[in-house]
């Protein structure tokens, strides 16, 4: 896998990861009692942004390590996938 192929593998993995992330410990301002003007109701009081990108940039990390570990280690090769002698 080269530079480009990881790099896109990344990306891939961390907006997958990140879009997983977001929901989680979200608190609307209705559960948390004060409603800024302006706003919904069901909008996030906290959503912690940054720690929830940081948490996707390491779990797209790891999970690329993985992949890079098969396709370098020739673990799982195409050969596998087409049925090839």
């Amino acid at each position: 896998m080269g530079i480009a192929g990881s790099l896109v593998t990344i990306i891939v993995i961390w907006w997958l990861a990140f879009f997983i992330l977001l929901p989680i410990g979200i608190r609307s301002q209705l559960e948390e009692g004060v409603v800024e003007p302006g706003t919904p109701e069901s909008a996030p009081a906290i959503h912690h942004l940054r720690n929830k990108a940081l948490g996707a940039l390491v779990v797209a990390l790891l999970l690329w390590a993985v992949i890079f570990s098969i396709i370098n280690l020739e673990l799982v090769t195409l050969e596998d996938f087409l049925g090839a002698k």
